[in-house]
């Protein structure tokens, strides 16, 4: 039944591009050719306590539940990619994945963005993820580890992507500097709920980068995020919901380093995020229909900082220490709650992460990861072991820095 509504999905999307392919061909304006890749992400997961779907101080977004026990597949993705014609280039990103024994489609992104603006302007519009951060705008199978740092998982839902524009300005000098800022519609976390009929989220980035001797280069950025959720959902607890403003500003820096700039043996990536957020507003706790509000003025900080190195041809290892920290002013807490939760600063939550994978081709990927999860609500340590294989199908257009 998969593979059919694969095949059927394949088939739909290579229909769609085929009128725009005959039309470039008939005005000789240029070829159609698109590039097409499926990614297989499948993982098996073991933890040694209960898994958890809380943190203390945090109200978690949707998703962000961790891997399933056991065998899983994960979020597979077809992607799609071409230039349109000579002034535009468009990217389609649909995940199918498997949520209790149903495949579950969705488009993660879907946008066209601009080839030849002039003055080093460059414009993107539709869904996307968005350019706050370092990994943000990566695809999970992308990612050095299995899963997100916790500062992604509960200030963001693990990663933001929403409706809207973008404009990017690139300075015309020798050290790469790049301003841009995006006008969403403000219906992912943080943001979302009800009447999302306007501007409802908005960003602001700046990166910096350059590079340092003949095998090495590094990429600054400092961003700002500002949106408006209204009646909120937080995760699988849909008893409960917030209302107001919620702000995040955060810092980022990579670094890349390959003797004399061949990565192919050997190659380090040093990178490392923190991020601020703030929230006010009104959380509404409604398990029985007799509902508790309560004015809830939050303040969380969360970070981490990771290492990989490829130690030789096709193996690497890498290291992962995250930290989350939250002061919150919660007005009526109600015992036993998400609201208790909520106000509960309680130790700050860690984890560390060791991982080593194997990549026979840049089309595959073998990982093992392990994992001390010192973030649960009870207090309690949870060890993690993850093997994840991602494999790609197809041609896939080459990563960004």
């Amino acid at each position: 039944m998969q593979r059919m509504l694969l095949a059927s999905l394949a088939g739909s999307l290579l229909g769609i591009t085929a009128q725009p392919a005959l039309a470039q061909t008939q005005t000789g304006s240029g070829n159609f050719n698109p590039k097409i890749s499926l990614i297989l992400d499948g993982k098996y997961a073991h933890y040694s306590n209960d898994t958890e779907a809380e943190i203390p101080g945090f109200l978690l977004g949707p998703e962000t539940e961790p891997p399933a026990s056991g065998f899983s597949i994960g979020e597979s993705e077809l992607v799609i990619e071409s230039n349109i014609d000579d002034q535009f280039h468009g990217w389609m990103t649909i995940a199918l994945e498997n949520e209790d024994g149903e495949t579950v489609v969705a488009v993660e992104e879907a946008y066209v963005d601009t080839l030849a603006l002039p003055y080093g302007l460059a414009a993107k519009f539709g869904r996307f993820y968005s350019d706050i951060g370092y990994l943000n705008r990566h695809h999970p199978h992308a990612w050095d580890f299995v899963d997100a740092p916790l500062v992604y998982r509960s200030l963001l839902a693990g990663q933001l992507g929403d409706d809207g524009v973008q404009l990017r300005w690139l300075a015309p000098t020798d050290l790469f500097v790049e301003i841009g800022g995006e006008a969403l519609r403000g219906a992912a976390y943080p943001a979302g709920g009800d009447n999302r009929s306007g501007i409802e989220a908005w960003t602001a980035f700046t990166h910096v980068g350059g590079d340092i001797g003949s095998g090495g280069s590094w990429r600054a950025g400092l961003w700002h995020y500002a949106g408006t959720a209204e009646d909120r959902r937080s995760g699988e607890d849909i008893e409960t919901g917030f209302t107001g403003d919620s702000r995040i500003t955060g810092i980022d820096f990579v670094y890349k380093w390959a003797p004399n700039g061949n990565p192919l043996v050997h190659n380090l990536v040093i990178q490392a995020e923190a991020m601020r957020r703030s929230e006010n507003g009104t959380v509404v706790h409604d398990p029985d229909g007799g509902a508790v509000a309560s004015r809830y003025d939050g303040d969380q900080v969360g970070w981490y900082v990771q290492g990989v190195y490829q130690f030789m041809r096709r193996w690497r290892a890498g290291l992962r220490y995250d930290r989350l920290g939250a002061s919150n002013d919660v007005a009526n807490p109600a015992a036993d709650t998400t609201l208790a939760l909520l106000a509960d600063d309680g130790d700050a939550p860690q984890r560390y992460s060791a991982m080593v994978d194997f990549s026979n081709s840049e089309f595959s990927r073998l990982r093992l990861q392990y994992n001390r999860d010192e973030s649960r609500p009870d207090g309690q340590s949870d060890d993690q072991i993850y093997l994840q294989y991602i494999f790609s199908l197809g041609s896939h257009p080459a990563h960004q820095f």
